[in-house]
């Protein structure tokens, strides 16, 4: 049975436009001539038996039924890129993972040791997209994820890499000079939350004893990137996963200024669904993961 779909010279010309809102601006970035572009944009209308766009004189604007297209054109298209180019790289790779992982700990941890996946998986791609909560893999292109929280995902297999040590750094510009502060000291600086874990300070405060400091005080940032950032300017002192900011403790552009840590009872887990568990490419790559973990694990109880 023959497909309602569209020509997607129709699709393309229409997606540019709907961002553009601009049936010349449409043409530049086509290469096209903007009738072209107004004709393209009329055939697809005829097509669809709606129109897409309200035209006042020179000006255009999307219709309701328009708005609702676009978006989801915009998503189609997307999607087909992206598979496009997952198969152009099977011409010179033995495959593809296309892996979820949280921000963080992709940059901070990942990323810096894939040399050494690749330096023996060459024909093996990894693709990484950011993603900070759990979700249902059939919904999505991913082939595993790297998650923090509990091994509850319905439908997958969850394999522990390791755990999480939270503690306090600062810039030691804030310290003027001292070395270590009492737990009550933390009333005297700002506190710098990660939007994920608003109780974080809480937490650590009542591990510490002190009961008369507001917790919830002070600036939030999405990410611990951000957080790290922040504390390195001296715009207070964050609770931050230790194992994030091993560059900065070494190079001295952050300190713990206390010796309390916030142990966590979640960590940091691969993930992938039950159905892939046979997947040759995820097998190596579980196998390299969680030999690199082990070794992270041995390396940080011997510092």
């Amino acid at each position: 049975m023959r497909r309602k779909i569209p020509s997607i010279d129709a699709l393309i010309a229409f997606e540019t436009a709907a961002r553009h809102l601009s049936f010349t601006r449409t043409a530049e970035e086509l290469s096209l001539t903007q009738s072209a572009v107004g004709r393209q944009v009329a055939g697809l209308e005829e097509y669809l038996g709606t129109p897409l766009f309200n035209r006042f004189k020179r000006r255009i604007s999307l219709t309701e039924a328009g708005e609702i297209y676009a978006k989801r054109v915009r998503e189609n298209l997307e999607r087909m890129e992206r598979d496009t180019l997952a198969a152009m790289a099977h011409r010179s790779a033995g495959g593809i993972i296309e892996l979820a992982v949280t921000p963080t700990f992709a940059t901070r941890w990942l990323i810096p040791r894939l040399p050494d996946f690749y330096a023996t998986h060459d024909d093996i791609v990894v693709n990484l997209t950011t993603r900070a909560e759990p979700f249902l893999f059939k919904d999505t292109p991913f082939d595993a994820a790297i998650h923090f929280g509990d091994p509850v995902w319905p439908g997958s297999v969850a394999k522990y890499l390791f755990g999480e040590e939270t503690v306090v750094v600062c810039s030691p510009r804030l310290l003027a000079g001292k070395e270590k502060l009492a737990p009550r000291d933390v009333a005297n600086f700002t506190l710098l939350h990660q939007s994920a874990r608003p109780d974080a300070w809480r937490q650590w405060l009542a591990q510490a004893a002190v009961h008369d400091v507001d917790s919830m005080k002070g600036q939030r940032y999405e990410l611990f990137s951000m957080l790290v950032v922040a504390a390195k300017a001296g715009l207070g002192i964050a609770l931050v996963p230790k194992f994030l900011i091993g560059q900065e403790l070494e190079a001295g552009e952050l300190v713990t200024p206390f010796d309390l840590a916030l142990p966590n009872n979640k960590g940091y887990y691969f993930v992938y669904p039950e159905r892939k568990q046979n997947s040759p490419m995820l097998q190596a790559f579980e196998g390299w993961l969680m030999e690199t973990s082990q070794r992270y694990i041995r390396d940080s109880s011997v510092q």
